[in-house]
């Protein structure tokens, strides 16, 4: 992990809450309208799920988008 002080707030937050998890445990993370996954969890999510993992820039952060809040609100209503 990187050092907390150059963290953003966000990935402050994902940090703490990914520690309080057990290590087999993906956190779908939102942001905004969507849930994504970061690190590790992206790599093993896609695996898993067969999606593409993305990044902006060589050094940034593995990101898996897995979709849309009100779509899986929607779906879990049903």
């Amino acid at each position: 992990m990187a050092d907390a002080e150059k963290l953003t707030p966000m990935m402050q937050q994902y940090f703490e809450v990914k520690r309080t998890l057990s290590k087999d445990t993906l956190l779908l993370f939102r942001l905004g309208d969507f849930y994504e996954l970061f690190f590790e969890d992206a790599v093993v999510a896609s695996k898993i799920l067969g999606l593409t993992l993305t990044r902006r820039q060589e050094r940034e952060r593995l990101t898996l988008y897995v979709g849309n809040y009100s779509a899986f609100e929607r779906q879990r209503a049903e």
